[in-house]
């Protein structure tokens, strides 16, 4: 004996949840009161059994599981219903292609998302974020989940096409986007297709917004075809179009590229930002330093860019914080390219597997005490960076958000030019958790505006003349 011992291998836990109804399965816990129901899973198991309508899944509870099929993007494929929802509208894009397309399509991407790059945006990101903050007033109630959506989606819609939307446009763009992400949730926990061919009005509103979007990519695109080539994502993917193989795309793949950017560039960073604020004014130790870093790194209310970023270490970790305990993507899927085995259970090919980024986020293994706003988990030198590789509101593995780095700088940066001016102020009477639908966030959020008391000189003119 040469006196070493083994660790025993881990013995996983499976189980099934309880209530499940015939054809509709888990879909009423899983609509009406989707976090309570994940958060209970974790007692029945490592991996639990769950019904999507007739269909039964798997939802993977440990973070160990998790990266296991994060990081086997060839077994567990984009798939379930998630996808199957999601590519109708998106296409074969980034976000939906299958294993063997995708890396294929991430060359061609990932140029536009090079640090390089990210900082080139920085500009659009500030000016955007200041015009927003610079054209509120004293007093005034705000729609902040519609503000921060019309934020991301002016910022998105100049990184991908410059200047080809007008103000009208982008405003019917980010209706169309609520429209399609409150339709797609219902879509993905009951997927049953006969009951989204009825023409009631969440239908026909869903219908709308998806015709309504594809026409308006379709039109730019034939724009651009006619006008000069410009230096932005829709001038990549043209000119990859005129390319000679491997890099030449088609039309089609041009069109699905746009949609499927525009959609995720757009409604995860808003419900991100709005999470932030509303959470804000129940924890007035961050948010006071909050403003003293605005004070400090944006002293007298400059524009916020690149160079800024560094040094707004506490927005940055309000942020990260935010991702956790409210991220954007809550829930996604995935399916079996083959047969295989997690977790102890033997899955054949095509069966659906899921993980919640929100369970993982709040499970006190990972993170103590994981329903308390701390943003200090993520200062410099703290312990709690990814522990147990829980903190995964990105994904992982080659299957990773191409835009992980742009949103966070996008986040920063509004936040940051915001808190410069303002302190948004919640209005009396209640307010619920925010309800979960494609994405997580409030999708109803009304405050106040307050000046900041060290607000720069425009907002107390903008004060005297309004």
């Amino acid at each position: 004996m040469n006196g070493s011992t083994s660790t025993p291998e881990r013995v996983w836990r499976s189980g099934i949840a309880p209530g499940i109804f015939p054809l509709i399965g888990h879909g009423i816990p899983l609509f009406r009161r989707p976090l309570d129901f994940l958060n209970s899973l974790p007692a029945h198991g490592d991996l639990v059994g769950i019904h999507l309508g007739p269909q039964r899944a798997w939802l993977v509870c440990h973070p160990e599981l998790v990266h296991r099929v994060l990081m086997d993007a060839r077994t567990f494929d984009k798939g379930g219903p998630q996808y199957e929802r999601l590519r109708p509208l998106m296409g074969n894009g980034l976000v939906t292609s299958a294993h063997e397309e995708h890396r294929r399509q991430r060359r061609l991407l990932q140029p536009a998302f090079h640090p390089a790059r990210i900082a080139d945006y920085t500009r659009i990101m500030g000016e955007e974020a200041e015009a927003l903050s610079a054209a509120w007033r004293p007093g005034q109630e705000i729609e902040v989940s519609a503000a921060m959506l019309a934020l991301t989606t002016r910022v998105t819609s100049r990184v991908l096409f410059s200047d080809s939307l007008d103000a009208a446009t982008v405003g019917e763009v980010r209706d169309c986007l609520a429209d399609l992400v409150r339709g797609l949730f219902i879509r993905t926990v009951v997927p049953v297709s006969p009951l989204f061919r009825i023409p009631v009005p969440a239908n026909r509103r869903y219908r709308r917004a998806f015709d309504r979007l594809h026409a308006i990519i379709d039109t730019v695109i034939e724009e651009r075809r006619r006008g000069p080539a410009r230096d932005d994502l829709l001038g990549t993917l043209l000119g990859a179009e005129a390319g000679g193989e491997p890099t030449a795309v088609t039309a089609q793949e041009i069109h699905d590229q746009l949609v499927t950017l525009l959609l995720t560039g757009v409604e995860s960073t808003a419900m991100c930002l709005g999470s932030l604020f509303a959470l804000l004014p129940d924890h007035p130790e961050v948010e006071l330093r909050l403003h003293a870093e605005a004070d400090t790194v944006l002293g007298g209310g400059r524009r916020p860019g690149a160079d800024d970023l560094p040094r707004l270490v506490h927005t940055r970790s309000v942020v990260a914080e935010t991702l956790r305990i409210r991220p954007p993507g809550w829930l996604f899927t995935r399916t079996t390219t083959r047969d295989t085995e997690l977790g102890g259970v033997r899955m054949t090919e095509g069966t659906t597997v899921l993980y919640s980024p929100y369970l993982l986020h709040h499970d006190p293994a990972s993170f103590p005490e994981p329903d308390r706003f701390l943003p200090e988990r993520w200062l410099p030198g703290s312990d709690a960076a990814a522990p147990h590789g829980a903190m995964l509101p990105f994904a992982a593995g080659s299957r990773k958000c191409i835009g992980d780095t742009f949103a966070l700088a996008e986040a920063a940066l509004a936040v940051a030019a915001i808190a410069a001016r303002w302190r948004l102020r919640p209005l009396p009477g209640p307010s619920g958790p925010p309800r979960p639908a494609a994405t997580l966030g409030p999708r109803s959020l009304r405050m106040r505006c307050e000046p900041h008391p060290h607000a720069p000189a425009a907002t107390e003119q903008a004060s005297r003349t309004s």
